[in-house]
């Protein structure tokens, strides 16, 4: 196979790889911060069943989960998805995953924060809402951004997964490739691709740590 037809076959799958990249960090990423609410909440009706929600996520792998949300419709409930449905359930799947993870390290962040912060804001007139989202969330952010960078690194990784439900996503082209061709070109290809992919992110997140390096 040409160098130039290779190329174009996993910039397809590339494609796809940063589409599941993007969607999950929009979505997981607010999601994130709403569950660790509830997870702090005093209320423990809500708080006990996002605790297991995060257990669940955090203590099952990430390719069962695909599984489950691809194939539970029918075999729970006998509901016949369309076959876009695949892409849906990558998405579905990589965002309550990746949200449980965000959950924790929000929760640490926030933990971290002195409790005089709160008090001093109380004393200024500040409502319970302006002091999280004015003083406390600002500074949570530059302290959790080293981890939510290894976690968007790993991300990078693992939208390989969608493969187990035969997303055509890059991993899944260079296997094919592989295969029909018998080279081990492909994989090699995909391997410059994710680090070209991961250098990129990683550069991103730098610069955002270097934009709250003001909060020290």
């Amino acid at each position: 196979m040409e160098l130039s037809v290779l190329l174009a076959k996993l910039g397809e799958g590339m494609l796809v790889s940063i589409e599941i990249f993007v969607l999950t960090l929009i979505l997981s990423l607010p999601l994130g911060l709403i569950i660790t609410l509830g997870r702090m909440s005093k209320c423990v009706i809500l708080r006990i069943p996002i605790k297991l929600y995060i257990s669940i996520m955090r203590g099952t792998p990430l390719m069962l989960q695909l599984m489950v949300v691809y194939f539970g419709p029918y075999y729970l409930f006998g509901i016949r998805l369309p076959q876009g449905y695949r892409f849906v359930a990558v998405i579905i799947g990589f965002v309550l995953n990746y949200a449980a993870y965000f959950a924790e390290i929000y929760r640490g962040g926030i933990e971290s924060i002195s409790i005089g912060q709160y008090e001093a804001a109380k004393v200024l007139g500040y409502s319970r809402s302006q002091t999280f989202m004015r003083i406390i969330l600002p500074q949570v952010i530059k302290r959790i951004l080293p981890s939510v960078t290894n976690e968007t690194i790993t991300l990078v990784k693992d939208t390989a997964l969608a493969q187990v439900i035969s997303v055509s996503e890059m991993f899944l082209a260079a296997k094919a490739i592989a295969s029909k061709e018998q080279s081990v070109v492909p994989y090699i290809a995909a391997g410059v691709f994710y680090y070209i992919f991961n250098y990129f992110v990683a550069f991103g997140m730098e610069w955002l740590e270097k934009k709250f390096s003001y909060y020290r």
